[in-house]
């Protein structure tokens, strides 16, 4: 039976906070993470049409791509908006901390590279951020290393770390973002605000930077 499926014209593909969450909270690969990885990496001004949307998905046909596309609105991880508003742009290290400034209720967070050296502060003193770091390397190999465990024994599908109060509340949260083939760490102190259009920015400046040099970031 063939798919009714359509694409409606003139829209702009548009990830939701969620959606590029999900895009990144992994290393696994898989249909959906491909499909999200490449809107995110695409031109904010390209409008999707089914010639893109095949290639974004990397699909053999176009009803595959269609059928992930619909998958994907149904989970509110991507819609179809009128005029571009997504922002991708090649920041600086103060346009990092200007974004990570609207991740946390206390404007305290940090990224951290795979090796365990910050390249983008705010909150945190030069000393402390260091070795804010260096712990947030070691939980996030902690909990990679020991994630059998984590979900096929105690089925939780999320690799975020957190250090909590005794009401629950994150005091200071790891968060591994995948970035093709590179991991990044996303540090919070407080409450993480990640449902926001800038964690999509944050997402979208990751990719521009994967693959080339960031050294000039470093403190």
């Amino acid at each position: 039976m063939e798919s009714t499926l359509t694409l409606q014209n003139n829209l702009y593909p548009k990830v939701t906070p969620a959606g590029a969450f999900y895009a990144v909270s992994s290393s696994a690969h898989s249909a959906s993470r491909i499909l999200l990885a490449n809107m995110l990496q695409a031109d904010v001004h390209d409008v999707i049409t089914t010639e893109k949307l095949t290639e974004w998905a990397q699909a053999e046909d176009s009803h595959d791509a269609l059928t992930l596309l619909y998958r994907l609105q149904r989970l509110e991880f991507l819609y179809g908006e009128d005029h571009p508003s997504s922002v991708m742009v090649k920041v600086t290290a103060e346009g990092f901390e200007d974004i990570l400034g609207q991740l946390s209720d206390n404007d305290k967070a940090l990224l951290v590279d795979q090796d365990g050296f910050y390249f983008a502060n705010i909150g945190f003193n030069h000393e402390t951020a260091e070795e804010v770091a260096n712990l947030a390397s070691e939980a996030t190999r902690l909990v990679e290393k020991h994630s059998l465990l984590v979900k096929n024994n105690l089925n939780i599908y999320h690799n975020a770390i957190g250090i909590c109060d005794p009401s629950g509340q994150s005091e200071l949260s790891f968060f591994p973002l995948y970035v093709g083939d590179i991991k990044y760490i996303l540090v919070i102190a407080g409450m993480p605000l990640l449902n926001s259009e800038a964690f999509v920015t944050l997402v979208r400046s990751l990719y521009v930077l994967t693959g080339e040099d960031i050294s000039w970031l470093k403190r």
